[in-house]
């Protein structure tokens, strides 16, 4: 009676993991309002030199007289006479004339933060990926030793405490101060919510529950942070619209039970049992004692009976061949599907609008042909596509809107369908006592590579199908790399260090073309309908654990 097995008595697939599902949906809906925070914010629109003689011209005008000079956005004017003549002055600008988008004032504007301050905002960014590295560090940490739930409102509480404290910066101090206090959420205050909802459902509901409510309230979320900002058209009031909705993650630690696979790693055995109790309660499912004694000794007797402190060695998986070399493989997936950013600003909502059609399609292959395929394929599809838009626009002197629309949104589309089914591949892959730290340097790994995207970006102004074809290879080697890893689809997953060394140690490259039977849900008063050892040694090939 190992954890999966006594989860589905107590229900892997029912009221519980629907509510669990819902918080989730929930808090990847608010969760674009601080991401996209910082690019919002610092929005810097057409800005000309103010003079008092062109108060009352358009926008259509100023860019006419201005264009004229070499840096028409700093160049100050000294006088204007009748003609229209103009004479420069030595100064530098200390005021501008702003076309703002939509009506919305951005912090950059409101301190004009242009020109030859214009440095200010990177300087913010900076900090705030800073933030990101360390925070998904910590709270990658935080995560596999005290737990799921207090690093998940940590993260958000950060993200709370960063976004509202820079509605009073006033400089580019307070300013850098606030935005690494909320980097330290950028990724950790998502991914803590997906580890603990992968560890709470079958199978079948993480491909066709989680990753479907991750794509369309993502896509959700990051349409109600343009509308908010058109809306409230002040970066205060915005930064205070996003940043109040996360104080209700608070009740989490309420609402929902701690990972009782992660306290299975822990050895507290007990504390498992009374959460998997609860959940039955929950789920109105009546589940004999006998099962939790049987789930008990299991525990005592199993692999899984280690010290606490063996068992959250990061360290300890670089002791292992096997899974380091699965974890380094994982890490190189990442960077493919990180190193293309979000369209800034307006274009956001566009960037959403693939998003649920790319998570309906990989829940559709992810069940029918699993996870491995489903990854391998995505990754070698969208690299073409990716190159296929570069060649195009080489081609295209002067190409029309709608094709550069529709080759943006055809390549968000692949690649929302990379991340998202490398995100599920890498939940299963990583062993419990380690999954959090595993996908938070996953994260990490991305971000970091993610630096190189400006300079692939700057060779594509000298040819657009460089940049292109760059990033092709990128996604076809993560493919290829892909094609090494295990698969886990119906397999039992591995939990400790030692069963993921052990876990797809002798799967060869196109093993994964075999599919494997499906698992399927066990009642609790059916003893007969369980899996023989025979059949379950079949669904996790080649993982015996040695004592």
């Amino acid at each position: 009676m190992d954890f999966d097995r006594v989860l589905a008595k107590c229900g892997n697939n029912h009221r519980y993991q629907y509510f669990l599902l819902s918080l989730y949906s929930l808090l990847i809906a608010m969760s674009p309002l601080h991401h996209f925070s910082q690019n919002i914010i610092n929005f810097v629109p057409e800005h000309y030199c103010y003079h008092e003689q062109l108060v009352n011209q358009s926008f259509a005008q100023l860019k006419a007289l201005y264009s004229q000079f070499e840096k028409p956005s700093c160049t100050r004017l000294d006088s204007i006479d009748a003609a229209g003549n103009v004479t420069l002055s030595e100064k530098r600008c200390d005021r501008w004339f702003y076309n703002y988008d939509n009506g919305f004032r951005s912090m950059s504007t409101e301190l004009n933060w242009v020109c030859e301050s214009n440095y200010k905002t990177p300087v913010g960014h900076s900090f705030n990926f800073l933030g990101c590295v360390l925070g998904t560090l910590i709270f990658g940490w935080l995560g596999d030793r005290i737990g799921r739930i207090w690093p998940l409102i940590g993260a958000n509480l950060c993200a709370f405490v960063g976004d509202l404290a820079a509605v009073f910066t006033t400089n580019i101090t307070s300013f850098s101060i606030t935005r690494f206090i909320a980097g330290l959420a950028m990724d950790a205050d998502t991914y803590l919510m997906y580890i603990l909802v992968h560890e709470f459902v079958s199978q079948n509901l993480r491909v066709t529950g989680l990753n479907l409510i991750r794509s369309t309230s993502y896509a959700f979320g990051v349409i109600i942070a343009c509308i908010t900002a058109i809306s409230v058209g002040h970066w205060k009031l915005y930064l205070i619209c996003s940043s109040m909705p996360l104080l209700l993650i608070i009740s989490f630690n309420w609402l929902i039970q701690e990972s009782a696979q992660w306290l299975i790693t822990r050895n507290d055995i007990e504390g498992a049992i009374r959460r998997l109790k609860t959940i039955a309660k929950f789920n109105k499912r009546v589940v004999k004692e006998k099962y939790f004694d049987a789930f008990r000794s299991y525990c005592q007797t199993s692999s899984t009976k280690h010290t606490a402190e063996d068992q959250n060695k990061f360290t300890d998986i670089f002791k292992t061949p096997h899974l380091r070399i699965t974890i380094i493989r994982l890490l190189l997936v990442f960077r493919s599907v990180q190193l293309v950013g979000v369209s800034p600003y307006i274009s956001f909502a566009l960037s959403a609008l693939p998003l649920p059609v790319a998570g309906l399609v990989q829940m559709k292959l992810q069940k029918q042909f699993g996870r491995k395929a489903t990854s391998t394929s995505a990754m070698l599809l969208t690299g073409l596509m990716v190159a296929a838009s570069g060649i195009t626009l080489s081609l295209s002197k002067e190409p029309s809107v709608y094709l550069l629309v529709s080759l943006m949104m055809l390549s968000r589309f692949g690649m929302s369908v990379c991340f998202i089914a490398t995100l599920l591949y890498t939940s299963e892959l990583a062993p419990t006592c380690v999954r959090s730290r595993v996908m938070g340097t996953g994260f990490i790994f991305g971000s970091t590579v993610s630096i190189l995207s400006p300079y692939i970006m700057h060779l594509g102004t000298y040819n657009p199908a460089v940049s292109s074809i760059i990033l092709c290879l990128f996604f076809f080697s993560s493919a290829y790399t892909c094609l090494h890893l295990p698969e886990t689809h119906n397999r039992k997953l591995p939990n400790t260090l030692a069963e993921g060394e052990q876990f797809g140690k002798h799967e060869r490259m196109f093993d994964f073309l075999r599919r494997a039977k499906p698992v399927e849900d066990e009642d609790e008063d059916d003893d007969e309908k369980s899996p023989s050892a025979e059949t379950r040694k079949q669904l996790m090939p080649d993982q015996t654990i040695s004592s």
